[in-house]
């Protein structure tokens, strides 16, 4: 279930890391806690100070993990695509101090604060995650959750999910060829809704025939409805030191925010 593409090995998160990172060699689990907590701790947080502290730390994460910088900031920029409604609205519904008007709706202060803060948040805790895990290859990602505890059903569906999705893709983009062949360009009307109609239909058909000859295959195999995900993973000296330096970062995040609280 690995994925290569041109040479490049492509993350749970789909970006290609072209260099190895020093952040690579680090055991699965730990990756995923530390990614956990930090998150778990930036979504705590309320105040400028420490979210820019977390910020310029997932920024070093970054940096250390050798991503691509410009391709990495695009799919942040995408992320946002989905809350910047939330965000453009937040000033105009929080009530407030007024700091401006638009087309005669007064935007408050407190919800300028509120949107820049959640912003704050959440660019920070996927910048986090990509840096920590993009460079995961999918299949010792399942083996990393499945030493941590998580149902092995669950694996199994996250293993099988990041191979077959891909194929799927490919049948879909076959169907695709096909109707172009024959001369179908879509439009607003009623034959390219029934057209798109057969096509999710037939991808599905196509999706149940495919997933019945992989089980024989796997049965010929004698798959008995387990994947043997063990792996000889032990946490050396570099993952504890990654972990005590994450650890007294984010421990200093939450004293600065709690002696910020209490003295507000």
């Amino acid at each position: 279930m690995g994925h290569v593409i041109g040479g490049e090995v492509v993350g749970v998160l789909e970006t290609a890391v072209t260099r190895r990172s020093p952040l690579a060699g680090l055991d699965g689990r730990v990756r995923i806690i530390v990614t956990a907590v930090f998150a778990v701790t930036v979504v705590s947080l309320s105040h400028f100070g420490p979210l820019l502290a977390a910020l310029a730390g997932a920024v070093a994460i970054m940096l250390l993990a050798r991503l691509p910088i410009a391709r990495t900031l695009r799919r942040v920029v995408a992320m946002d695509a989905f809350i910047v409604f939330m965000i453009a609205t937040l000033p105009f519904t929080v009530p407030g101090e007024p700091l401006f008007s638009l087309f005669g709706f007064p935007a408050s202060r407190e919800g300028m604060v509120e949107a820049l803060t959640i912003a704050l948040k959440a660019n920070t805790a996927v910048l986090a995650a990509m840096a920590l895990l993009s460079s995961f290859d999918p299949v010792a990602f399942g083996r990393a959750l499945a030493r941590l505890g998580m149902p092995e059903p669950l694996v199994h569906l996250i293993l099988f999910n990041v191979r077959y999705i891909d194929v799927l893709d490919r049948e879909y983009q076959r169907l695709r060829v096909a109707m172009r062949a024959r001369g179908f360009r879509p439009s607003n009307s009623r034959h390219t809704y029934v057209s798109f109609g057969y096509l999710i239909g037939m991808l599905l058909i196509r999706a149940l025939e495919r997933s019945e000859r992989i089980l024989q295959a796997m049965k010929c195999r004698g798959f008995s409805g387990r994947l043997f995900l063990d792996a000889d993973e032990r946490i050396g000296q570099m993952d504890v030191v990654f972990a005590a330096v994450c650890g007294a970062f984010v421990g200093g995040l939450v004293l600065w925010e709690m002696i910020i609280r209490a003295t507000v």
